[in-house]
Formats: C-alpha cells, sequence, structure tokens
C-alpha cells in the first residue's frame, strides 16, 4: 500500500468507531450475533487506535487480524468470488480489505499496476474531498461527477472498464480548530466555482477537517457500456476528422466482445451498379473484397451469405471457415476467408431506409471467437454505426458533386451516374496519392433528337425595335432643341438639329450597326453633356430637360422602349415554351432514361440523345428511340398550341416556326472537359452539328422561301426509311386532330458541306383550348381570327 501525499481538505484517519457504534445501539437477536458483538466491543476495547483513528497507515499491518474481524461481516465468504469490493479512503488507490475476486483482478493486471480513477486530477481530488464535508456536515449534497471509473488490464492485457461506487455509511467528519464556517452565501460561491481550486481552498483550507473511518467501494464491470460509448464518441471524431481511426475502432470493438484477436472491416455497397467497393473509410480492410477495389455483391458473397445480408437483412456468421470449406469446398467466401487467415466472423449489414449502405465485417483468426451468440452484441451499436454511414455517404455524395460541378459544371440526371463513377474514380486516385485528372466521360452508340421552335425574323423585329427607339429619342432631343432655339436663337442648334435630320434619314434608308453606333456616340458625347448644362440655367430649362429624362432609360441614357417590348416578348415565348417543354420532359424520363439540354435563344431549341450507354440499369431497344420520336413530335404540336393560345397578349407581334432534324443511325457523344459541354464525337458525326446549326435557315430548293413558316413543323432527314417513319407518325397525330391532313414533301437547297436535304412539312392544328371537346383549326384560321 502507498501513503498518498496529495492536498486535501480533510486529515484523513482509518477508524472504525462507526462500526462499534452500530453493534451498541443494535441488539443482537441470536446467541452468534450476541457472541459476534462482544467479540467486536472487546476489540475496541482493546484496541482504542481503532476507534479514535490511525493516521500513519503503514500500522495497518499491525491489525491486520482485528481488520479482517471488523469487516468480515461486510464482506461475506459466500460472496468473495463474485463481488468486486474493497474497503478504503475516499479517491485513494490502497485497499486494506478485500474479496478475492478483487484480489484476483488486481493480480491478472500485473505487478506493476496501481489502480487510479481516470480522468481525475489534483483539483477535482480536492474538490471532491470538500463535496464530502458538504455532504456529511452541512447535508448539502454536492455531486459533481457522475461515476468514477476504473481501467484495468486483464491477464491477456485488453483493458476492462469498471464503475466505481463508494458506500460512506461508516465516516465521521469532524470540524478542527483550523476549519471555517460554511453559510449560504459561501455555497452559493462554491457552487459558480467549480474550475477554480483556489475558492474551495480558502473556503476549506487543507486539512481543516477531519475524515475518520473508511468506505466500502464497489465495482462494476461496465467494459461493454464504456466501448458502447468510446465507439459513439468516435463515430462523431469521424465525421469531424473526415477518417475512421482504424486503431481504436479495432480496440472497442475487441473490448465489446471481449476479443483480444478481433479485427474489423468495411465494405462500401453501391446499390447502382449492385458491387461492393472500397469508397467510404477506406483507412479499414475489407475482408469481403480482398485485395480488390470493387466486386459484384453476388461473386464476392456466397448465395447463403448473400440471402442473409440482402434479403433477411440479418447478420450472418461463419464459426469455423476451416470446417465449413471441407462440407462446401467451392464455398468462395469460406475460401477468401481461410486465404487471409481468418476462421471465424460475422458479416452484418448497414441497413437505413430499407437500402444495403454497406456490410461491417468482424473476424478472428480462432474458429468460434464469433458465433450466433455473441453476434447479438452488434445490435447495441448498429444503430450508431448506421447514422455515421448515413452521414458518411452524404458526405461522399457532396464530395462528388463537388468535384463534378467544378470539373463538368451542371449535368442532366440522365447521365450523371456515369459523371459519379469518374469523380469516385478521381477521389480514390487523389486520396490513394497517385496523380490523376477528371478523364473525359463519352457515350457510344447513342441516337440523336433535335428540334427547335424558332421565333420567326426576330433579327428583323430586333431592327425594327432599335430604329424606332432611336428615331423616338432623336425626335425628342430635335423637339426640345426647337424649343431653346425659339427662346435664343444660336447656331450651335441648327448644327445638332442638322446632324439630327440626317440621323433620322440613314435610319429610314437603312440602318445600319455603325449608323447605331454613331448615334449613340453623339447623344452620349455631345447631346448629354448639353442638356445637362442648360438644365442648370432656370427653371423652364430644368423642367424641360427633366421632362425628356422622363422618356428614356436613367441607367442608359437612351431611348428603351420598343426594344423592351421586343425583349419581353421574346422572355414571355421563351418561359412558357420551355414550361410546356420541362414539363413533359419528366414525364418523358419515365418511359426510358435519356439525355435532354435545352437552350433559350430567340425562341427554344433541344437536343435529345438514347442509347444503352446512357440507360444504365435498363436494356435499350429501339421501340424506346420510335417512342421518343412521336413525343417529340406531338409536344411540338403542344408547344405551337401552347404559343398561340397567348400570342396575341404579347408587347409585339411575333411569330414561331417549328423544325425537327431526323439523324440516321448513331454517333457518340463526349463531354468536352475545357468546354464543359456536350459535343458529338468523330469527323462523319461532325456534320450532324454543322446540319443543326444552318438548316433552319435554309430554303425550299429553287425558291426564296425559308424551309421553317410558322403554322408548319417541318421535319428535315436525309435518308428515305426516316421520310416512311415519320410518315407513320404524322398519320397517327392526324388521327389525334393534332396536324392538319396536308402533308409536303421538299427539297432543301444544298448547305456548305451538306447536300441531299429533304423535309416533310405539315400544318399544326390550333385548338381555343385544353379541353377535351376541342375546336381545330389551321395557322390561317387563327391568323384571321386573331385580326378580326
Amino acid at each position: 500500500m502507498k501513503e498518498e501525499k496529495r492536498d486535501f481538505p480533510m486529515k484523513i484517519k482509518i477508524g472504525f468507531k462507526k462500526v462499534f457504534d452500530a453493534y451498541k445501539e443494535n441488539t443482537p437477536a441470536s446467541e452468534a450475533e450476541q457472541k459476534q458483538a462482544a467479540a467486536m466491543l472487546s476489540i475496541e476495547k482493546k484496541f482504542p487506535e481503532l476507534s479514535s483513528g490511525i493516521t500513519n497507515f503503514k500500522e495497518l499491518k499491525d491489525y491486520r487480524e482485528q481488520i479482517d474481524t471488523i469487516l468480515n461481516p461486510l464482506f461475506p465468504s459466500v460472496l468473495k468470488d463474485n463481488e468486486i469490493k474493497f474497503a478504503t479512503i475516499p479517491f485513494q488507490e490502497m485497499a486494506f480489505k478485500s474479496t478475492q475476486r478483487y484480489k484476483n483482478i488486481i493480480k491478472a493486471a500485473g505487478a506493476d499496476f496501481s489502480p487510479d480513477i481516470i480522468n481525475f486530477d489534483e483539483d477535482q481530488f480536492y474538490i471532491m474531498g470538500c463535496s464530502i464535508i458538504l455532504g456529511h456536515y452541512y447535508d448539502r449534497k454536492v455531486d459533481f461527477r457522475r461515476s468514477y471509473y476504473y481501467n484495468i488490464p486483464d491477464e491477456r492485457g485488453m483493458i476492462k472498464n469498471y464503475r466505481l461506487l463508494y458506500n460512506a455509511d461508516f465516516v465521521d467528519i469532524l470540524k478542527t480548530s483550523k476549519a471555517k464556517d460554511i453559510t449560504e452565501e459561501d455555497i452559493n460561491e462554491l457552487l459558480e466555482s467549480f474550475e477554480d481550486v483556489s475558492v474551495w481552498k480558502e473556503k476549506f483550507p487543507p486539512e481543516s477537517w477531519i475524515f475518520n473511518g473508511f468506505v466500502i467501494a464497489s465495482l462494476t464491470d461496465v467494459t461493454l457500456n464504456v466501448s458502447i460509448s468510446d465507439f459513439k464518441t468516435n463515430l462523431l471524431r469521424l465525421e469531424k476528422n473526415g477518417g475512421f481511426e482504424n486503431t481504436e475502432f479495432s480496440r472497442i470493438f475487441r473490448s465489446i466482445f471481449d476479443l483480444r484477436d478481433l479485427m474489423i472491416g468495411f465494405t462500401d455497397y453501391n446499390e447502382e451498379s449492385e458491387t461492393f467497393e472500397r469508397t467510404l473509410f477506406q483507412e479499414i480492410s475489407s475482408f469481403i473484397l480482398n485485395d480488390k477495389q470493387s466486386e459484384l455483391s453476388k461473386d464476392a458473397l456466397c448465395s447463403a451469405s448473400y440471402y442473409t445480408l440482402f434479403k433477411q437483412k440479418e447478420f450472418y456468421c461463419v464459426t469455423d471457415a476451416e470446417r465449413y470449406h471441407k462440407l462446401y469446398p467451392d464455398n468462395l467466401l469460406y475460401k477468401k476467408m481461410l486465404d487471409q487467415g481468418m476462421k471465424s466472423a460475422v458479416f452484418a449489414s448497414i441497413v437505413f431506409n430499407d437500402k444495403i449502405l454497406g456490410v461491417l465485417e468482424l473476424v478472428s483468426p480462432n474458429a468460434n471467437d464469433l458465433n450466433t451468440i455473441n453476434a447479438n452484441k452488434l445490435r447495441d451499436v448498429m444503430p450508431f454505426l448506421v447514422d455515421a454511414v448515413v452521414r458518411s455517404k452524404e458526405n461522399l455524395e457532396n464530395e462528388l458533386e463537388l468535384i463534378i460541378q467544378e470539373e463538368c459544371t451542371a449535368i442532366h440526371s440522365s447521365v450523371h451516374w456515369k459523371f459519379r463513377q469518374e469523380a469516385k474514380r478521381y477521389l480514390n486516385s487523389m486520396n490513394e496519392g497517385n496523380p490523376t485528372f477528371f478523364k473525359e466521360v463519352v457515350f457510344e452508340d447513342i441516337y440523336p433528337l433535335y428540334g427547335q421552335t424558332d421565333i420567326k425574323g426576330s433579327s428583323d423585329a430586333r431592327n425594327e425595335a432599335t430604329k424606332q427607339d432611336l428615331m423616338l429619342q432623336l425626335t425628342y432631343i430635335d423637339e426640345l432643341l426647337k424649343k431653346l432655339s425659339n427662346q435664343s436663337s444660336l447656331p450651335i442648334f441648327e448644327q445638332m438639329k442638322f446632324t439630327i435630320a440626317s440621323f433620322s434619314k440613314e435610319i429610314e434608308e437603312n440602318l445600319q450597326v455603325d449608323t447605331e453606333r454613331k448615334i449613340m456616340n453623339f447623344i452620349s458625347s455631345e447631346i448629354t453633356p448639353f442638356f445637362k448644362h442648360i438644365r442648370q440655367r432656370n427653371e423652364t430649362h430644368k423642367e424641360w430637360v427633366d421632362d425628356y429624362h422622363q422618356l428614356i432609360d436613367i441607367n442608359t441614357g437612351f431611348v428603351y422602349k420598343y426594344r423592351r417590348d421586343y425583349d419581353e416578348s421574346v422572355m414571355i415565348i421563351n418561359k412558357r415554351l420551355a414550361a410546356v417543354l420541362d414539363k413533359k420532359q419528366q414525364e418523358a424520363q419515365k418511359m426510358h432514361p435519356h439525355y435532354f439540354e435545352r437552350f433559350k435563344t430567340d425562341g427554344v431549341e433541344h437536343n435529345m440523345y438514347i442509347g444503352q450507354a446512357i440507360t444504365k440499369e435498363k436494356s435499350f431497344n429501339k421501340i424506346y428511340l420510335k417512342n421518343l420520336k412521336l413525343w417529340q413530335l406531338q409536344v411540338m404540336c403542344e408547344m405551337e398550341n401552347s404559343f398561340y393560345r397567348f400570342k396575341d397578349s404579347l408587347p409585339i407581334n411575333l411569330d414561331v416556326a417549328s423544325m425537327i432534324l431526323a439523324f440516321n443511325g448513331s454517333l457518340s457523344l463526349r463531354f468536352r472537359m475545357d468546354e464543359k459541354r456536350f459535343d458529338v464525337d468523330g469527323t462523319y458525326n461532325a456534320r450532324y452539328e454543322v446540319v443543326k446549326k444552318r438548316v433552319d435557315k435554309a430554303n425550299i430548293k429553287g425558291t426564296e422561301n425559308r424551309i421553317t413558316q410558322p403554322g408548319k413543323i417541318a421535319i428535315i432527314y436525309s435518308q428515305k426509311e426516316d421520310e416512311e417513319e415519320y410518315l407513320k407518325y404524322i398519320h397517327f397525330l392526324q388521327y389525334q386532330k393534332m396536324l392538319d391532313e396536308e402533308i409536303e414533301l421538299l427539297e432543301l437547297e444544298d448547305l456548305q458541306g451538306v447536300t441531299g436535304l429533304k423535309a416533310l412539312r405539315v400544318k399544326v392544328l390550333y385548338s381555343k383550348s385544353n379541353d377535351k371537346i376541342k375546336e381545330y383549326y389551321t395557322y390561317e384560321d387563327l391568323i384571321s381570327q386573331l385580326e378580326n
């Protein structure tokens, strides 16, 4: 035993007065009890120092026989091998009486081991002593700690956790002349000063009180509870630091299962590809994958383990892999375990919302270490592990999304899986410290579809709006100059009016880009400074110039009336047509996944690509391509109908014309990393992009008439089989009263680098409303109605 020399508010005496008093106060009921009481009181009479208290703990050995007699009733021999109990003084490591089980635990810990309360420093030691005084003498329970713990190694070197509980029924607390009276104000101050030991030492000076007695300390094995608590703490640390501390987690699981040789593993599960892979928690081994980076789940497991983990979502136990392998030599899982030196294992599915996220692996090189009985210990930790894996999966998804956004910008959902694959490969390479780059993503053998609903004559309408705004502003300026010249005739006014008249004539005859630039320069460099000057001359001039400012855009200094009407009209058309297309697109994706992108320019255009390389999960069949072609034609009809329902509410009169480009065959689609966009791959396929850019401006062969016209849908193609296919779709939509009966078969003029294009052109039938009972009109009918 080692005597403690730490500062303490009480002078410690080990005494047994409380025990002797108990025998004096209680009348023995039996003859045996009478003999026992007489023996106790005889010891007190013969050895009064055992009652008054011993301060020199080395003297305790001289009273070993008497102390055993006194404490034997508190340490029943029948429980000596069950209870972990010893007599001591508060917060000390000494024991002057103990059960056999306690002695065995301390002996197994080693000769050099000395039990000490964990996470308990000198200041806490002092404050706990003060709390004993407050509790026993002032009847004020002040408990700053919930529990005290010992960490004690067993004979295998594994740390066992024990909770320490004190019984202080045999303690007297006495004041000395050095002790201070404690008031209610003092107690309030102490309760506010746990971190400041100087306050406690001021109220309770060292050894100003006397502790006479002993305490009975009981230990309870709480290794499992502490290990689970450590497990939760380390999971929180995992989330904060972004990685497992494999050594620490292995130690925790060894404590939970009380298995020195236990090891842990983890295998991530990718539901999309139905594969096991090394993505999450790469610091931890995967015994299922062994040295592989990924493997199909059905190939990595045997049929029994796959059924248990994925169908039943229960633990799969292997108690003796060696014996099992002899019985089932073709079972790859047992062979895989033996190849890694493992003979028993528990595999547990990590399940969230009925989906498998991964598999926790507990393995041991010893047969029967892990079994169906101790596997149930996992049920206490699985909820916390599931939460950690879910959060880690979410963090991984966010990291992958960040990589995709940085490398590729926004990606359509239909092809997102392919970019996730590449992002995952990129991230794994980075985590392994290998130099890497984000590779271009390619989809081969896919079928393109292109369509547009374009605003007809948008350039002319924009130019006309610009001319009207410029003429209007020049008129305002000219009128103001006339007012000024009527008041005072200055030659500069006439020169400005002459310049304005020249510009007006130039606008009416032929507006050029250079003309617009010259007018704007004239206004900003000459008119605006001049008006600013004359505004300050008098109130009349100020009022005239302010009236002019009411007519122009204050931010630009120019009239923006007709161009605003044009821009607003284009915005409304784009917004409403895109809304129709986007809504219908959601429905089309449910029919079969395909890549989709749309652009708002002067109208709305869209690209679609469909094929096995994009589909991923479902097997592609050309029936889905045909379905998408029919869907596209039908949606173009609906977009046309939508436009003509709001056409008359536009600020200016505009028309749209629709076109579909049919491409015979498949092509490759490559995501250009430098440009952050998709593009067709290969020289031959590039012809498709050329046609897309030029065909809507093409004329019918031998005429000056554009192939695209308001009220009609033009389907551009080059192969006879495309013509036959689209005629079937047109006939069907004619039956559905979406297209008119007349069909035009036309040839297009040769484009640069592109010859032999043809077109089917058919009128759209329009309806007044979305009601089931419709009245149908051609484009000419609608225009006639709008004009009336």
